[in-house]
Order: structure tokens, then C-alpha cells, then sequence
């Protein structure tokens, strides 16, 4: 379904009852629907009973390891995460976003701040599942190579087989459903992870190097896979999607 980053139901889950008020009272005035809970069992009840779009989770909660909450909610689907962490939990912040969150916010924040972000990462998640909608092709051929869908299978043009990593695939997926198109990480990363692929953040980039080295002529200077600086990635070959 799709959910416009005007209307989306944002759970967050933070053991501050001055928190919680300020973000049900500031983005409820700012047209997001929010349940806000304090305990991790709260929030498992929530998600189980109800659509959540985002979810915004406090690290540090009393007496529980918001860490493992986040595992657990990214291991249960696609659903965004925003973590909340302390000015100085740099620590937190990158094992979060390597678990699979999309974005941090420190506190103290601001209101308005987190309101961009959670704009921000809804629109992402929103532009992923368009493209993967469009995507209802059998398989994709370019330069003599064929992915085939059906099977998960990648051809050379010398017919020989390529096994490729979950995460692989579903990244050369996106930039052939995507060609001539500029994605940028962030894109690539929701994009592989509705197609429900482990790959992170800060993986990306590796994901790219090793298809370089299985699809590309010279992959120290790739022609297919082009790094765009400062934007991300496109596939700059010709794509024939076969239906």
C-alpha cells in the first residue's frame, strides 16, 4: 500500500513520558498519525495489532536493550527505522545503522529536525516500492548478459551460470529496473531491502565492488556500473526487460 510521508503511522518507542508527549503533540500537529509506547513489549504489541510506516526507537531504554528491539524490528520486514541515541553514543549509532536503521536523530533534538528526517525516509521508502511495483519484468538482458528473475539466476554471454549473494542480485535488480538513472545509496539499500536482502549501509559500496568483478570487462574501470561522486551509482548499459 502505498503511504504518502503526510499520512504515515510513526511508532516510537521511548521510555521519556516528556518525549513521548512532544513528538505525539508536534508531528500529530504535522499531519503523521503516532503511537507512542515506553517498553519494548508495548511496542511488539502495536506492531502486531497495526500498519506501522516508521518506526522512531530511543536506544538507551531503561532496563532493555533497545539494540536487540531494533534487530527484532528489522528482522520482522522492511519497516524504516529512525534510532534515537545520546550526543556521544557514536558507538550506538553505527552498530544501528548496521543493523539496518535508515537514519539517527541525538538528543536532545529538534522537533522540526526529526520531522525532516522521518519526511525524508518515508519518501526514499516510498520511491523504492514504485519502482519495485513497476518491476514486473521476467528478465533483464544487457551487454549479452541476461538476470533472470524467475530462476534468480545471472548469465554471461558465454552461457556460463554467476552465482551471485542475495544481496547481489537484488542490487543488480534495482539499477537494471533503474538504468541511465542516478541511485543513490540510500536507494539502493531500501531498494535491497524489500526485496528482503541483508545488506547495510555501509556495505553498499562492497556489494558494487564484488558485481564489478563479476560482470564488468575491466572492473578497475567500470562500464557498466559507474560511480556517479557525491550522488551514487548508475547503470549506464543498455537494459532490454523482457516481460
Amino acid at each position: 500500500m502505498n503511504v504518502s510521508p503526510m499520512d504515515a503511522h510513526i511508532l516510537a518507542i521511548d521510555d521519556d513520558p516528556a518525549i513521548r508527549k512532544l513528538v505525539c503533540d508536534y508531528l500529530g500537529g504535522n499531519d503523521l498519525r503516532v503511537t507512542a509506547v515506553a517498553t519494548g513489549a508495548e511496542m511488539a504489541q502495536v506492531l502486531g495489532q497495526h500498519a506501522i510506516d516508521l518506526v522512531m526507537l530511543d536506544l538507551r531504554l531503561a532496563g532493555e536493550d533497545g539494540m536487540e528491539l531494533a534487530r527484532k524490528v528489522r528482522e520482522e520486514g522492511a519497516t524504516p527505522i529512525i534510532i534515537v541515541t545520546g550526543k556521544h553514543d557514536e558507538a550506538d549509532r553505527v552498530m544501528g545503522l548496521e543493523i539496518g536503521a535508515d537514519d539517527y536523530v541525538m538528543k536532545p533534538f529538534s522537533p522540526r529536525e526529526l520531522l525532516a528526517r522521518i519526511r525524508a525516509v518515508l519518501r526514499r521508502y516510498q520511491t523504492a516500492r514504485e519502482v519495485l511495483a513497476r518491476d514486473k519484468r521476467r528478465a533483464y538482458r544487457f551487454a549479452g548478459w541476461e538476470l533472470n528473475l524467475g530462476s534468480r539466476r545471472l548469465t554471461s554471454p558465454e552461457g556460463r551460470r554467476v552465482d551471485l549473494s542475495n544481496g547481489e542480485l537484488n542490487l543488480l535488480q534495482a539499477l537494471c529496473a533503474a538504468p541511465q538513472r542516478v541511485l543513490t545509496r540510500e536507494q539502493l539499500l531500501d531498494l535491497s531491502r524489500l526485496n528482503g536482502a541483508e545488506v547495510y549501509d555501509r556495505s553498499i559500496d562492497v556489494q558494487i565492488l564484488r558485481l564489478r568483478r563479476k560482470i564488468e570487462p575491466n572492473p578497475a574501470q567500470p562500464r557498466y556500473i559507474r560511480t556517479e561522486r557525491g550522488a551514487g551509482y548508475v547503470f549506464s548499459v543498455p537494459v532490454q526487460a523482457l516481460s
